[in-house]
């Protein structure tokens, strides 16, 4: 079983900047991809940004304002977020796909944490 721990969100002013956290931890053999979501109030989850081994692809709303890297030594990746807009305003939520030491497969999903961007 693989367990995600999302860490970092709070609130921030707009044009601040904010840096999450998701630690991965558990029965992991690899991490093929760790993704990064969003769900702001009464819309659908969007696709943030992608990190595999191949690189990174980030939608284009955050293109040039957020980076994401990773700590494959602890599992971890970090996403930091510049120039905070109030549409930033969501639940972020940490995803991880990869093979257990069963060499199963797994898909896991952090619980969120709340992102507020607001004067």
């Amino acid at each position: 079983q693989v367990q995600l721990v999302e860490s970092g969100g709070g609130l921030v002013q707009p044009g601040g900047s904010l840096r999450l956290s998701c630690a991965a931890s558990g029965s992991i053999f690899s991490i093929n991809a760790m993704v990064w979501c969003r769900q702001a109030p009464g819309k659908e989850r969007e696709l943030v940004v992608t990190i595999t081994s191949s690189g990174t692809n980030y939608a284009d709303p955050v293109k040039g304002r957020f980076t994401i890297s990773r700590n494959n030594t602890r599992n971890t990746v970090y996403l930091q977020r510049n120039s905070l807009k109030p549409e930033d305003t969501a639940v972020y939520y940490c995803n991880a796909e990869g093979n257990a030491f069963t060499r199963r497969p797994y898909n896991a999903w952090g619980q969120g944490t709340q992102v507020t961007v607001s004067s």
